[in-house]
């Protein structure tokens, strides 16, 4: 393991993109909290479990979305075009 004091000689500084709550995240996708912890628990969208709470980054969720949506893309068929 690397002493990021002893090869920066500073202090080093880290950024965590804040965690999202139930609310939060429900807020985000449209969904109720409670489904979104129901997702969760589920293992269906990414989440981090602190203690007897699930957290939730906006940019994981926003991968999810992506996912989500090309996967399930309508299907054209040669009369609807």
């Amino acid at each position: 393991m690397i002493d990021a004091y002893a090869t920066s000689g500073t202090s080093p500084t880290v950024q965590f993109e804040p965690l999202l709550d139930d609310k939060q995240a429900g807020e985000i996708l449209g969904l109720h909290p409670k489904t979104v912890q129901r997702l969760a628990r589920r293992g269906e969208i990414p989440a981090v479990r602190i203690g007897r709470y699930w957290r939730y980054r906006a940019s994981a969720l926003d991968r999810w979305v992506d996912v989500q949506s090309q996967q399930h893309r309508p299907c054209h068929t040669e009369r609807e075009m």
